[in-house]
């Protein structure tokens, strides 16, 4: 592709400055350089998930709302300050480069934000061997963006891109920065269905420390972390619950580490995975960013296809939505009601265009039709009392009269005769006809389109389309992508003809459990995620436990009334039949937690940070009503004190926070002294058998206890005194 020209070429104007000055100038010039910001965008997924559309059409020109999927991906590269992009392309190459050329993204154009975008053809076969041509081109000469043609997002990079920068400066071994997206431990319809992510963190460090996939296959669901991880890190998150963007921050040693092994076909199992595990050889490092307020997902499949259309229409993704008309000549409008058309649209009197609906330019839809919650192209024909319903229909499409479409996905030119009925997961593939009165398998998958090498065309089977249609069933059978028939190439997700085991993943090898001493094991009980105190994995604890703290915390930091907060912390027990330590447990980390935020963070001193903290809105009674008051009084109290202990081992100021959380634990009448006595008293009674750590964060309120100890004894002396006079 061609490239900008610079503004000024070298040796242009009066005398070019010589000597020192020159150099300086030189230094600056090459600094400037080095902080221009590259992308690489990998516009062949290397798989076979969205055949069978992908056999006549690239997957970043597939349209997602009635615009390409790469103008999503440029759109967001552009808004991340990009200067250079670099587009690796293998499948139908040449279609996307006359498609940039067209765009207003070329370089030429006037309004292009890229000084350069370079089309780069490969014969690649993954993108393992992307990366490693792209390292041996030399391309590459500073931190760059490494995404996928099928990213949308509205997320702003720069405090991410600073943040890796800064890394980068202080070690030259943080190569890598993940963004990822907080996606909660329940439904979500942008997660990966069916392969689960996993990534281990360091929350202090932001270090991605281990990945792993698990696959509802899997005999056993369980992650080998090395022990040496829960030895070396005191805080450690295991995260189910993350969104992957596919967005990557990296330096140049990235591709260097590629390039070193080929082994590395795929960017997480293989790639991220390997580097992570082999770090006593490599040294380096790689960090996350997980981000919860702005949109980026991938559509990496076909269920993520539909689930980020359903993000688009919702509007969870603006600026980025049809109204926004990315693609010159766009010309929709969002009206009331959520329906949102081009103009030339013809809508007949007793038709109904729902909302959540997309309808482009000179598309025309019957009397008695009704559509709803589907995006329809440009120039389609919908017929008379036609029902299309959660459908995504690209251009230039006919229905006929009478027929229904429920989630399905029908590709440009399709013709679906009368009285059709193409059920929920078919897919009709580029000008495919089905003739009258036909009706459609559920998942099926029709197509035209020519097969083999040299391609040759498939003759129609009418059992499938019907007397006087045209195409066939598309048979996966020549897919490569390993996963793809289970679990990515259907637009419906199951699993219900796989026999899967219902058994939860547990979230540490029971190997290593069983093997870990009991006070070890307590030292490490309070990351997100961890082995339940009883010493049994369970994903059910991590899962009460992980979205417990963070709901607490998020009402602490919002300052908002406890009343809404326990709703839901109370639904959460009783989903996950949490018991009574699992809640003190969660909500002395929520507390503790805050309180070293503010006073790690924001300087606050340890007493104050503790005053503002169980002052906050309702903190007092929800305290009393949920953490210590059930019928076994004292007993709770001392436990509860023991989750704060535990979690203040591994923060920096929490002996101290220990010693002024307790005391205002006790001016609020939420603890007792007894309480406090005893649980100084059995601790004491442990000697040499009382962990270290737990011992350092105990001792700081020796001060305190001795207080209570006098304060009593001064009390009784009094009561003495007062039954002697009398």
């Amino acid at each position: 592709m061609s490239q900008k020209n610079p503004k000024n070429a070298p040796g242009g104007g009066k005398g070019a400055p010589k000597g020192k000055k020159s150099a300086a100038a030189g230094k600056k010039a090459e600094d400037e350089r080095e902080e221009t910001l590259q992308a690489v965008v990998l516009a062949d997924s290397f798989e076979t998930r969205f055949n069978p559309f992908t056999l006549e059409t690239p997957r970043c020109l597939l349209p997602l709302a009635n615009t390409p999927l790469i103008e999503y991906t440029l759109e967001f590269l552009a808004m991340s300050g990009v200067a250079d992009i670099y587009v690796y392309c293998g499948a139908h190459t040449e279609e996307v480069e006359r498609y940039i050329q067209a765009s207003k993204w070329h370089p030429s154009a006037p309004a292009s934000p890229f000084n350069s975008l370079e089309i780069v053809k490969t014969t690649a076969r993954s993108v393992g061997d992307a990366l490693r041509d792209l390292d041996a081109r030399d391309l590459i000469t500073g931190d760059f963006l490494l995404v996928h043609g099928d990213l949308v997002s509205n997320l702003p990079i720069d405090a991410a891109l600073a943040a890796h920068r800064a890394r980068r400066i202080a070690d030259k071994n943080a190569i890598m920065t993940l963004i990822l997206r907080a996606g909660g431990l329940g439904s979500h319809r942008t997660k990966s269905k069916g392969i689960t992510p996993v990534f281990v963190v360091d929350p202090t460090k932001n270090r991605c420390l281990h990945y792993e996939e698990m696959h509802p296959l899997q005999a056993n669901k369980y992650v080998n972390i090395d022990p040496e991880l829960l030895s070396t890190h005191t805080e450690m998150e295991i995260r189910t619950d993350l969104i992957d963007c596919g967005i990557d921050i990296c330096t140049p040693d990235v591709l260097a580490l590629w390039a070193e092994s080929f082994d590395y076909e795929v960017p997480r199992r293989h790639f991220l995975h390997g580097v992570l595990k082999d770090y006593e050889l490599n040294g380096k490092t790689i960090h996350t960013e997980i981000v919860d307020e702005h949109y980026a997902a991938r559509v990496f499949n076909l269920q993520s296809y539909e689930a980020v259309s359903k993000d688009v229409l919702g509007r969870w993704t603006y600026p980025l939505v049809p109204d926004s008309n990315l693609v010159a000549g766009q010309t929709y409008k969002f009206e009331r009601g959520g329906l949102c058309k081009e103009n030339g649209v013809i809508l007949a009197r007793t038709c109904k265009a729902g909302k959540r609906t997309v309808l482009g330019k000179d598309t025309s839809i019957g009397d008695g039709s009704m559509v709803s919650n589907s995006i329809i192209g440009r120039r389609c024909h919908i017929g008379k009392n036609v029902m299309i319903q959660n459908a995504y229909i690209w251009d230039d499409v006919v229905v006929g009269d009478g027929s229904t479409i429920d989630r399905a996905i029908v590709a440009s030119e399709a013709v679906i005769g009368k009285r059709c009925k193409i059920q929920p997961g078919s897919l009709l593939s580029y000008g495919i006809q089905i003739a009258d009165n036909q009706e459609t398998k559920e998942g099926s998958r029709i197509t035209r389109a020519k097969r083999g090498e040299p391609p040759v065309a498939v003759a129609t089977d009418t059992t499938i389309v019907g007397e006087g249609g045209e195409g066939y069933s598309f048979d996966d059978e020549e897919d490569s992508d390993d996963e793809g028939i289970a679990f990515h190439s259907n637009l419906i997700y199951s699993t219900s003809h796989l026999n899967l085991s219902s058994e939860s993943i547990s979230t540490l090898n029971s190997n290593f459990s069983s093997a870990t001493p009991t006070q070890s094991r307590s030292r490490l009980s309070s990351f997100a995620g961890s082995i339940s105190d009883d010493g049994d994995p369970s994903s059910s604890n991590e899962m009460f436990h992980h979205d417990a703290v963070n709901g607490l915390l998020d009402a602490l930091k919002e300052g908002d009334d406890f009343d809404s907060a326990k709703l839901e912390f109370m639904g959460l027990r009783l989903s996950n039949n949490a018991s009574d330590h699992q809640v003190r447990r969660a909500i002395a980390v929520a507390f503790t937690k805050r309180i070293a935020q503010l006073v790690e963070g924001e300087k606050m001193e340890a007493s104050k940070a503790a005053a503002k903290t169980f002052g906050a809105p309702g903190a007092e009674k929800f305290l009393r009503e949920v953490a210590v008051g059930t019928k076994n009084l004292e007993d709770d109290q001392v436990d509860f004190i023991t989750c704060l202990q535990k979690d203040l081992v591994h923060r920096g100021s929490g002996a101290i926070i220990l010693a002024a959380v307790l005391k205002e634990l006790y001016q609020t009448d939420i603890l007792e002294e007894e309480a406090m006595f005893r649980w100084w008293d059995e601790n004491e009674a442990l000697g040499e058998a009382e962990n270290k750590e737990m011992k350092r964060v105990r001792e700081k309120t020796a001060p305190l206890i001795q207080w209570f100890r006098d304060n009593e004894s001064e009390e009784s002396e009094e009561e003495e005194e007062e039954d002697d006079s009398e």
